[in-house]
């Protein structure tokens, strides 16, 4: 049964591995978004309760 021959399947694993862990990271990482987010301020908004009748 030539399924069980590890010897081809096991360098194809390998090597598609190699490329996961060593080709796409990079290539990922050097992604950048085009509207970085910008830090806010940190005072805290001011917040209104409401003024809802109830009834």
């Amino acid at each position: 049964m030539p399924q069980l021959n590890p010897a081809p399947w096991f360098a194809i694993l390998v090597f598609s591995w190699m490329i996961f862990l060593v080709v796409i990271p990079p290539k990922v990482m050097a992604h950048t978004f085009p509207n970085e987010p910008t830090p806010q301020s940190t005072e805290k908004a001011k917040t209104n309760p409401w003024n809802w009748p109830w009834h």
